[in-house]
């Protein structure tokens, strides 16, 4: 019998800024296991960004189509664009033995945890202040005043959120909160519910 602990569902979100990937990516380099869940989106590929490696670039009709099929177990809008994530691609992940990494909005955060309930380990991330938000983004050049703005407003409203996450993580100093992240990896991986049997059967004889 196969004595691995059963994989589960990793999601991951938090205010954009926060500084999700920086986090995740590092561990997925040296964890064959981790496989990051490509959603599909209808907002147009940034600068170096691959269909199918950062996001699947569909059409607006391509991707409503998708949700009349009910392929999609999670599909939302951000900044006046649709987002999803298909069943099928998070399903063949788990069978596979693999923990699908899901970089979400609070919105399809709230979408997977309902549809895979204790399957999901949640982590919600911080910047460790609103000052440290706004340089963040500013930084980052990736979006005009009006886009910062609406971000700023979004991070609030998405903070409201984060006592629905199992796990807090502050990403202040980056290397911390990647540690912070690999330990609840780990921990997750040796709960005891996960296994499917002791590593050692009990003989039946009492000490």
């Amino acid at each position: 019998m196969d004595l691995s602990p059963s994989p589960f569902l990793l999601l991951i979100s938090g205010p954009s800024g926060a500084g999700k990937s920086s986090v995740y990516l590092p561990l997925m380099e040296k964890d064959a296991s981790l496989r990051f869940s490509v959603s599909c989106t209808t907002r147009p590929p940034r600068p170096g960004e691959v269909d199918g490696r950062e996001y699947h670039f569909l059409s607006r009709e391509e991707f409503l189509r998708q949700v009349d099929q009910g392929r999609f177990v999670e599909h939302f809008t951000v900044h006046d664009q649709l987002y999803g994530t298909r069943r099928a691609d998070l399903d063949e992940m788990l069978a596979e033995g693999h923990t699908p990494v899901l970089d979400l909005d609070v919105q399809g955060g709230m979408r997977i945890l309902s549809a895979y309930g204790d399957q999901v380990v949640s982590v919600f991330l911080f910047p460790p202040s609103w000052e440290e938000l706004e340089r963040r983004l500013r930084r980052r050049r990736t979006e005009d005043e009006q886009e910062i703005r609406l971000r700023l407003e979004n991070a609030h409203r998405e903070l409201r959120w984060a006592d629905h996450y199992g796990y807090w993580v502050v990403n202040e100093v980056l290397e911390q909160a990647i540690d912070d992240l690999r330990a609840i990896v780990r921990a997750e991986r040796l709960r005891r519910t996960r296994w499917p049997r002791p590593p050692l059967e009990s003989s039946g004889r009492e000490r």
